[in-house]
């Protein structure tokens, strides 16, 4: 399974370790707005200058620069659902033993697929609590890197990040 993980087009979403500060997120979140004009998330944030002076940086961020910081390999053509007979195909493939229609938690999939669910819940969740509860999106993403087809893993992430400010 980790060599897949190495393999698969969120790779670097899923082993950057870049280190980010609590308080620079909350930061750009408190004056983030999405606009839908241009399609972007936009935050203003303070930092000093070379002089030690408070000055006010705009930032502008969007599918595409989510798309390159993250390396996803994905385009915006391709689709953000995948059909649900497929997930569901995948699912039983992964050894899925739970209730087809009902909630979707990692203990109810095989070992290996349960450590992908849990790198991936953890990488790409928006959750902050729940961890061993996996979402239809997440699902989404499993079921096309499963079946290696085309998934904008970037605008389903990009989605999720406007509706949490």
């Amino acid at each position: 399974m980790a060599e897949f993980l190495r393999k698969s087009r969120i790779a670097k979403a899923l082993s950057d370790k870049i280190a980010i500060y609590e308080s620079h997120v909350r930061a750009f979140w408190d004056t983030a707005r999405y606009e839908e004009s241009d399609k972007m998330i936009h935050s203003v944030l303070r930092k000093k200058d070379q002089k030690g002076k408070d000055i006010d940086v705009k930032f502008k961020f969007g599918v595409g620069d989510l798309r390159r910081v993250l390396e996803l390999k994905d385009s915006d053509e391709d689709p953000t659902i995948m059909s649900e007979r497929l997930a569901k195909g995948m699912w039983c493939r992964m050894g899925f033993t739970g209730h087809i229609n009902g909630k979707m938690t990692k203990i109810s999939f095989s070992k290996a697929y349960r450590f992908l669910l849990h790198c991936l819940v953890h990488s790409l969740s928006h959750r902050k609590g729940a961890y061993d509860e996996v979402s239809d999106y997440i699902m989404n993403i499993v079921t096309s890197l499963g079946l290696n087809r085309r998934y904008n893993i970037s605008q389903v992430i990009f989605e999720y990040m406007k509706e949490n400010y």
